[in-house]
C-alpha cells in the first residue's frame, strides 16, 4: 500500500493543473496521478479542432512531458484505472489490485460521450470524439468523397462536421432540435451557426430523430432518420456527455448531474474534492449548482482544488467560458446566457465579425466576441452589469 498523500484520478487537464499548482504552493507530500487512457494529461479541444484539421501534431496537446511529472515527483499510474473507493479505509484500489492509501482525494474523472441507444449501434464506423485515438482515427479517414453523417449539432458535431467538410468529405448533419445550439445561443445566433455551415456546404437536416444504422459486413452503411435512409461510410455521433461518477456512485457521495460539491469543490465527503467536466459544483455568483465540460473550467478548478488543500479561502466564483473555431469563424462566449434572453448584436454580422450580448431586465448574462479578438476579459467584467451604450 502506498504511502498516504494526496492522490488524484483522473489524468486530465484538471488534474495537471492541480498537480502544478500544490508544488508551486508548496505542498512537499507524496502526490499520485491515476488514469485510465495510457497517457499524461492533455488538453481535449484541440481533439476536434488543431488534430482533427491536421493543423497540429498529437504531441503538441499534452500539458507537461514525462520528465515534469518526474521533476514533481509524482507517482504516475497511467494505464490503471480506480475500480473501487474505500471512504472508511480512506483507500482507493486500481485495476491491478494495488491500494492506494490517501489523505485527501481528487476526482477529476471526466465524462464519456453519450451514446445511442439504437439498432446498429454497435456497428463498426459508428464513432464518437473523446480520446486521442478518436481524433486520428476521423482525421485519417476524412477525405473527399467520403460520406460522413453526424450525429448532432452541439459544438462538437459541428465542429466535427467543419473539419469533415475542409477535408472535402460530403458532410450531413442530423439534428433533432428545429435549431442548432438554441438551448446556449437562442434561435437567432442558432441559426447563424446553421447558415454558416450551409454555405460551406453542410447538408444540415434539422428537426430529425435518428431511428438506427444500417450496416453490412459489420460495418455502418447508413442511418435512419426522418423517415429516410442517409448513405455513409463514416459516422460521428455527438450527442453531448455524460459524467463518470460509477467510483463515487459506489462509494456513497452525493452525485445529481456529475459528482455534487459545494464552492470549495468538496463533495459529501470532506476529504474528497471532485473537478472538471465531473464536478457539479456550487456556484456563488450563478447560484445553484453548476457542470461545466470545458478547457478553461478545468484549468480553474485545478487550480483552485489546489488552493483549498492548501488552506486558502477561494470559491467557485468565475463566470463559464468556451470557444469554437468552425470553417473561418473563431468565437469565445462569456458568462451564462438563456435561450429567453434578449440578443443584442453589434459589429456586421453579415461579414462575420461582431459581438453579441444576452440581456435580462437590462442586465449582461453572457456575451460572445466573433472573430473580433482581445475584447474577452472586457466582456467578463460586463456580466452582471447595465449594457452600456453603443
Amino acid at each position: 500500500m502506498s504511502s498516504a498523500g494526496i492522490v488524484v484520478i483522473g489524468a486530465g487537464l484538471a488534474a495537471a493543473d492541480l498537480i502544478g499548482e500544490l508544488r508551486t504552493g508548496g505542498y512537499d507530500g507524496p502526490l499520485t496521478l491515476v488514469g485510465d487512457e495510457g497517457e499524461l494529461p492533455y488538453e481535449r479541444p484541440a481533439l476536434s479542432k488543431e488534430v482533427l484539421l491536421g493543423n497540429a501534431e498529437v504531441e503538441s496537446v499534452y500539458v507537461h512531458d514525462a520528465q515534469w511529472y518526474e521533476d514533481q515527483r509524482v507517482t504516475v499510474h497511467a494505464a490503471d484505472a480506480a475500480v473501487s473507493l474505500d471512504r472508511d479505509a480512506r483507500t482507493v484500489t486500481l485495476a491491478s489490485g494495488t491500494v492506494l492509501h490517501y489523505e485527501d482525494l481528487v476526482l477529476a474523472t471526466g465524462a464519456s460521450p453519450r451514446t445511442l441507444d439504437v439498432p446498429g449501434a454497435d456497428l463498426a464506423g459508428v464513432n464518437v470524439l473523446r480520446r486521442i485515438p478518436d481524433s486520428r482515427a476521423l482525421h485519417d479517414a476524412f477525405a473527399p468523397g467520403v460520406r460522413v453523417v453526424v450525429v448532432g449539432a452541439g459544438w462538437i458535431g459541428l465542429e466535427v462536421a467543419a473539419a469533415a467538410r475542409l477535408a472535402g468529405s460530403d458532410v450531413v448533419v442530423l439534428e433533432y432540435a428545429e435549431v442548432p445550439l438554441a438551448r446556449v445561443l437562442g434561435e437567432r445566433l442558432g441559426n447563424y451557426f446553421a447558415d454558416l455551415h450551409r454555405r460551406h456546404g453542410v447538408d444540415l437536416r434539422l428537426g430529425v430523430q435518428v431511428e438506427g444504422f444500417d450496416g453490412a459486413d459489420g460495418r455502418v452503411t447508413g442511418v435512419r432518420a426522418g423517415g429516410a435512409v442517409v448513405p455513409a461510410d463514416l459516422v460521428v455521433v455527438g450527442v453531448g456527455a455524460v459524467p463518470n461518477t460509477a467510483l463515487a456512485e459506489g462509494a456513497g457521495l452525493e452525485v445529481g448531474n456529475g459528482i455534487r460539491t459545494d464552492a470549495r469543490l468538496r463533495t459529501s465527503d470532506p476529504h474528497i474534492l471532485a473537478i472538471g467536466d465531473v464536478a457539479e459544483a456550487e456556484h456563488t455568483v450563478l447560484g445553484g449548482r453548476l457542470r461545466v465540460e470545458h478547457w478553461d473550467n478545468a484549468k480553474r478548478q485545478g487550480a483552485l482544488a489546489a488552493q483549498v488543500l492548501l488552506g486558502g479561502s477561494a470559491t467557485y466564483d468565475w463566470q463559464p467560458y468556451f470557444y469554437t473555431d468552425q470553417f473561418d469563424l473563431g468565437m469565445e462566449y462569456v458568462g451564462r446566457g438563456s435561450a429567453d434572453d434578449d440578443v443584442v448584436v453589434r459589429g456586421d454580422e453579415a461579414k462575420g465579425e461582431f459581438i453579441a450580448y444576452w440581456v435580462r431586465d437590462g442586465v449582461v448574462t453572457a456575451a460572445m466576441n466573433v472573430n473580433i479578438w482581445d475584447v474577452n476579459e472586457d466582456l467578463r467584467a460586463l456580466i452582471g452589469q447595465p449594457l452600456p451604450p453603443e
